[in-house]
C-alpha cells in the first residue's frame, strides 16, 4: 500500500506514506491566512502567513479532516490501508427520534431538523454543527448532553462557551428544556471552583484552558458553543488536552467564509453539517419577518477627502451631525431598539446620553464589555417586560449570546463587514414573542466618496449586501442627506 491510515487519538489521525507523499500532502493542507501580510510577525519576517495542517515529520493532521485525507488520496490514485475502523456508528433513526421525543415537554415540540443533526452526532460521535440564532441550537445541546450523560458512566460532559452570560443563558436553558440544572450542572468561571461531582460542567474557554492535561481526562463529552469564537491557539489547546475524549460537538451560527478557519474547525469537529437557514426559518415561521433598510448618509463634500481607515472610523464615532441622526431615529421607532456601535468611549457613551436627552419617558440601557454580568441579565429581563425600551451595546457583547424576544428593532451604528458578526447581530431581533413577528434592521453607512475612490465604510457596505443576498433577505437602500 501507498498510505496507511491510523487513528492516533481523538486528536489526530497519523498518515505513514512515502517522503514524496507527504510533500503532497503537506502542500494540499498548507493555507495563506487571510490578511497576514499585515500581520507584524510576517511584516518582520518571524513567519510567512501559512498554516499547515498536515506535518511531515510526525505524519499527523487532525482527526477531522479524514474526509478530506481519503478524497485527497482517492484522486491522486494512492493505494489506502486502514489500521483502524472508521466506519460510522449504524444508528437506526427511530431510536433517535424516539429519544428526542421523550426529552419534549408540552410547550414545546423538537424540529425535524433538531432530530437530524442529533442523529448525525450519534452515528459519527463528533461533529461541527452550523444553527443559526433561533433555530434551536441549544435544545440541540441539550439533547446530546442528556444522552452523554446517562452513556458515560464514570466520566462527566463538558460545555464550553465564550462568556459568563452564556454560562447562565445555557444553565437557564436546561432549566426551561424540564431538566434541574442545579442537581446536574457545575458554573464554572471566575473565581468558581473548578472540581465538582456533578456530571456537567459549563465553562467559559478562558477559566479552563491554562489548566493540566490531568483536568481534562475526567470529559469523556466536550461541546463547544459558538465555536468561531473561540481563540485559535486557546481552543486548539483545550480539544488537544481531550486526547481521549471520544464525543467532540462543536457549534457555531455561521463561518466566517476563509478556508483555513472552516478546515481548522472541522478537524477538531468533523466536517460541518448546515442544519437549516435563517431565511427558511423566517419562511416556516419559526423567526420574525426581517425587513432591511440601509440608510446611506451622504456627506457633505466639503468634509470628505482622503482618510486611513482609522482616521473614517475615528471621523463617523465622534461626528455630532450622525449620532443625532441615528438618536433621533431610535427616538422615532416602535418597540424595544437595540442600538449597535463599536467604540465605547467615543461613540456609545455620546449616544446614551443624546438618546436620554431625546427620550424622558423611555428606559434606556448601555451594555459593553466592562458591564458585570448580572447587569446584563437584568437588562435583558428588564427589556423582556417592557415595550419601548432602547440598548445601546457594544458589537462584542450584544452581537452573540444575549437573547431578547421582545427585540424590535436593531440599528448598526458602526461598519462591520465580518459575516459572523453581521448574521449573529441580525439574530438578536429574529425570535418570536407574543406580540412580536416582525423585526427591523436599520444599517447605517457612510457616503464619503471623493472622485472616483470610495470610502472604507462604503465598501463594507456592499460586503454586507452581499451577505443579505446570500442570506435570501429583503432589502432597500435608502440615500439620505447628511446636513453640515
Amino acid at each position: 500500500m501507498d498510505v496507511t491510515l491510523t487513528k492516533f487519538n481523538e486528536v489526530y489521525l497519523r498518515i505513514k506514506c512515502e517522503p514524496s507523499v507527504a510533500r503532497e500532502l503537506s502542500e494540499f493542507f498548507t493555507f495563506e491566512v487571510p490578511n497576514a501580510k499585515f500581520m507584524p510577525s510576517v511584516r518582520n519576517r518571524l513567519w510567512d502567513g501559512k498554516i499547515r495542517l498536515f506535518s511531515p515529520g510526525t505524519g499527523k493532521i487532525y482527526f477531522g479532516l479524514l474526509p478530506y485525507v481519503k478524497e485527497f488520496l482517492k484522486e491522486q490514485g494512492y493505494k489506502v490501508a486502514y489500521d483502524t475502523d472508521f466506519s460510522k456508528r449504524n444508528l437506526d433513526k427511530s431510536i433517535t427520534t424516539k429519544f428526542v421525543r421523550s426529552l419534549q415537554k408540552k410547550k414545546f415540540k423538537a424540529r425535524e431538523y433538531q432530530i437530524d443533526a442529533i442523529h448525525t452526532i450519534l452515528e459519527s460521535h463528533r461533529g461541527l454543527i452550523l444553527s443559526p440564532t433561533g433555530s434551536g441550537k441549544s435544545f440541540i445541546i441539550y439533547a446530546l448532553t442528556r444522552y452523554y450523560v446517562k452513556k458515560l458512566e464514570h466520566q462527566k460532559v463538558l460545555i464550553v462557551v465564550p462568556t459568563t452570560n452564556l454560562v447562565e443563558q445555557m444553565y437557564g436553558d436546561f432549566a426551561d428544556y424540564g431538566w434541574f440544572p442545579d442537581e446536574h450542572c457545575h458554573k464554572l468561571y471566575a473565581g468558581s471552583d473548578k472540581n465538582t461531582s456533578k456530571e456537567v460542567v459549563i465553562s467559559t474557554w478562558q477559566s479552563i484552558y491554562k489548566l493540566d492535561k490531568k483536568y481534562f481526562s475526567q470529559f469523556g463529552a466536550v461541546f463547544v458553543d459558538e465555536c468561531h469564537l473561540a481563540k485559535a491557539k486557546s481552543l486548539t489547546g483545550i480539544m488537544t488536552k481531550l486526547h481521549d475524549c471520544k464525543y467532540r460537538i462543536g457549534t457555531t451560527g455561521t463561518l466566517d467564509g476563509s478556508e483555513i478557519h472552516q478546515l481548522v474547525l472541522e478537524g477538531l469537529f468533523a466536517k460541518h453539517k448546515e442544519v437549516t437557514t435563517t431565511s427558511q426559518l423566517v419562511k416556516d415561521k419559526h423567526l420574525s419577518n426581517l425587513h432591511i433598510k440601509c440608510l446611506v448618509l451622504q456627506h457633505p463634500k466639503e468634509l470628505r477627502g482622503r482618510r486611513t481607515y482609522q482616521e473614517e472610523m475615528e471621523y463617523l464615532a465622534t461626528n455630532r451631525k450622525r449620532n443625532l441622526f441615528i438618536s433621533k431615529l431610535a427616538a422615532t421607532l416602535d418597540g424595544n431598539t437595540l442600538i449597535l456601535a463599536q467604540y465605547i468611549e467615543k461613540q456609545l457613551v455620546p449616544l446614551c446620553l443624546i438618546i436620554k436627552e431625546l427620550c424622558e419617558d423611555r428606559t434606556v440601557h448601555i451594555i459593553y464589555g466592562a458591564t458585570p454580568t448580572e447587569e446584563r441579565e437584568r437588562a435583558r429581563e428588564l427589556v423582556e417586560r417592557e415595550k419601548n425600551a432602547i440598548i445601546v451595546a457594544s458589537y462584542g457583547v450584544f452581537s452573540m449570546g444575549i437573547n431578547i424576544k421582545r427585540l424590535h428593532n436593531i440599528i448598526f451604528a458602526s461598519p462591520y463587514k465580518s459575516q459572523i458578526k453581521v448574521l449573529q447581530s441580525i439574530g438578536r431581533g429574529l425570535r418570536l414573542a407574543e406580540d412580536k413577528t416582525e423585526c427591523n434592521l436599520f444599517d447605517i453607512a457612510d457616503d464619503m466618496s471623493y472622485n472616483k475612490n470610495r470610502n472604507f465604510t462604503l465598501k463594507h457596505l456592499e460586503e454586507r449586501v452581499k451577505i443579505y443576498s446570500k442570506q435570501e433577505f429583503d432589502y432597500e437602500i435608502v440615500p439620505i442627506k447628511l446636513k453640515s
